[in-house]
């Protein structure tokens, strides 16, 4: 099943976390078996891609219940992804996969892994006195969806984080941009098209946010999310720039949640993920590794008068297979 646990090797348990959702994915795996296997061995250390195989075959190998990723923590720390400190889930998946994409010699490996996990989104800035409009295509490997509107109000489903995050912004006052062609500052609106959705998914639920202390503040209050997510359903046509071919596509199944318990700055992760072989849910915590049912994973909803429970964080889901 591949449901084998990793140990915690210093604070690890954000990274264990992650390396779990990144080697329970067939469609990942199935990329990183074809590497370029470094010539040397001072090479191989410091190779990410290389070490993340090496873990994967000694899980896949072994009868433990648990390995060590010590080898693979010590290569990351060449690259200033240190042990014995609270990492945010969001930026060192971001970390890892662009460590993984720079060290991946071929370049066809390369392409498979950014289109497997890309967005692809065109940004709109339109003035509202003249007819001028300038757009520009981006690249996301997260949809980072906030939790809370503009005057701080709960966004109640991860549809509405949706909609929220794709909605047009009219930018006004002091928020006003130079236009070219009316040769002033005027008023614009702003907003984001849905360009193409990859064929793994991540969002990220926003959960920490700055007070005006500037303290850190984790929100913790309930928001459901559904295993399938239609963004045909969710988007309207204004906020899609995308072919009925790339639409027909946009069909997901939930995969993985990257869930977090405990404070901003004492927290833990654990990950829950479905087999895609058995179609099971499993949580991965550290070196404990259990099965559990959807009511289990539907317990990182979150609950706004239990700041240290657990919550999701990270939302991973895989495209639907055509029927």
């Amino acid at each position: 099943t591949g449901a084998i646990g990793l140990y915690n090797v210093g604070q690890s348990c954000c990274l264990n976390s992650l390396l779990q959702v990144f080697l329970m994915n067939i469609h990942f795996t199935g990329i990183l078996r074809r590497i370029t296997v470094p010539p040397r061995a001072g090479q191989k250390d410091r190779n990410v891609p290389y070490q993340m195989l090496l873990l994967l075959e000694e899980m896949q190998c072994g009868k433990r219940k648990a390995v060590f990723p010590i080898p693979l923590a010590r290569c990351l720390s060449v690259y200033r992804v240190k042990l014995f400190v609270q990492h945010d889930a969001a930026q060192l998946f971001l970390t890892l996969w662009n460590l993984i994409k720079d060290q991946m010699k071929k370049p066809e490996l390369v392409e498979e892994l950014s289109s497997l996990y890309t967005i692809c989104v065109q940004e709109h800035l339109a003035c509202q006195k003249c007819s001028l409009e300038t757009k520009r295509n981006s690249r996301l490997l997260t949809l980072p969806l906030p939790m809370l509107d503009a005057d701080s109000r709960v966004l109640k489903t991860l549809e509405d984080c949706l909609q929220y995050f794709f909605r047009a912004e009219e930018l006004t006052d002091h928020n006003m941009c130079f236009c070219e062609q009316c040769g002033r500052k005027t008023p614009f609106l702003q907003s984001m098209k849905l360009v193409h959705l990859p064929q793994t998914l991540t969002i990220h639920l926003k959960r920490f946010c700055f007070k005006e202390s500037s303290s850190v503040h984790k929100l913790s209050h309930y928001l459901p999310f559904p295993q399938d997510l239609d963004f045909n359903a969710i988007l309207t046509e204004n906020q899609c720039q995308a072919d009925d071919n790339e639409k027909v596509s946009w069909q997901y199944e939930l995969f993985a949640v990257v869930a977090h318990s405990g404070s901003t700055s004492c927290g833990h992760y654990c990950a829950y993920i479905r087999s895609l072989t058995e179609c099971k849910w499993y949580c991965f915590n550290d070196s404990q590794v259990c099965q559990v049912s959807w009511d289990d994973v539907k317990c990182t909803y979150g609950h706004s008068n239990l700041n240290w429970t657990e919550t999701a964080y990270l939302l991973v889901y895989m495209k639907k297979c055509p029927q």
